[in-house]
Parts: structure tokens; sequence; C-alpha cells
């Protein structure tokens, strides 16, 4: 059992993974905000069958308002940089190929028959990996400093 608190302890003082913990907690803010969102949206919209116009417009909406706070949560508390004009950028070109990638998924598993309600959950499973390389490569690379 010490062998095991042991080799917990040493991943634990690793950087990455410490940045990796700090990522999830930022995404999961940025989930929960997302997700919160878009289903208030579809629960104001109400019974009437589904329009798929309207999902994604209530998706894109928490998206836009996740995304606002996930830049700021990610350059302060995740990667422990300063926000910049050409970080900015770089993240919003990240989210620019993220937001695509959801809403491309969220379409087919609305298609394949997934509930509205449900169909972003395997969407944020897939995306949300996806998204850590993306911004991880924004807030380290030299090239947006």
């Amino acid at each position: 059992m010490a062998n095991i608190e042991s080799q917990i302890s040493k991943l634990l003082q690793n950087s990455k993974v410490r940045e990796f913990m700090r990522f999830c907690i930022v995404g999961g803010v940025a989930t929960f905000i997302h997700y919160g969102i878009y289903l208030l949206l579809l629960w104001i919209k109400g019974a009437g069958g589904e329009n798929s116009l309207f999902t994604n417009a209530a998706y894109s909406i928490g998206y836009i308002v996740a995304f606002v706070c996930n830049f700021y949560l990610s350059a302060h508390f995740t990667f422990k940089s300063n926000t910049s004009v050409k970080r900015g950028v770089g993240f919003a070109l990240s989210h620019g190929v993220n937001y695509l990638l959801h809403l491309a998924f969220l379409n087919l598993f609305l298609w394949i028959g997934i509930p509205e309600t449900w169909a972003p959950i395997p969407v944020f499973c897939i995306v949300i990996p996806i998204n850590f390389i993306l911004v991880r490569y924004v807030f380290r690379s030299k090239y947006f400093k």
C-alpha cells in the first residue's frame, strides 16, 4: 500500500500531470457551462419536435459562453501564462477546429438517433482530448507568445 501511495505522490509531482489535471478541472467547468446553457435553451424551446437549426444554435450559444470562460481559465489557471492577442488568436483558431468537430459529431449522433439532450455527451468524450492537444500547443508554442 505504501508503494502505491509513493507512486501516486511521484506522479502528482510531475508538472505535465498537474497541468493535465488543471486542464480537466477547467474543461469540466467549461463543459458544465456549455451543456447547462444548451439544456436550458432546449428547455425554453419546450415541446414541439426536434428542430436541428434550433438545436445547433443552442449548442453554439453554449459553446461561445464556455469559450470565453475557458480562455481565461486556461491561460491563468491551467497553463499559468498571460493572455495576449497572439494567444487569443491561437486559442480562437484551435477552438474553431474544435467547434467544427463538436457540430459534426453532434449532428452525427442526432442523425443516428441519440436524443438531443444526450447527444452532447459522446461528443464531449471524443472532442475534449483533441482540444487539450490543440490548446496546449497554443499556450506552450513559441509562435503564440
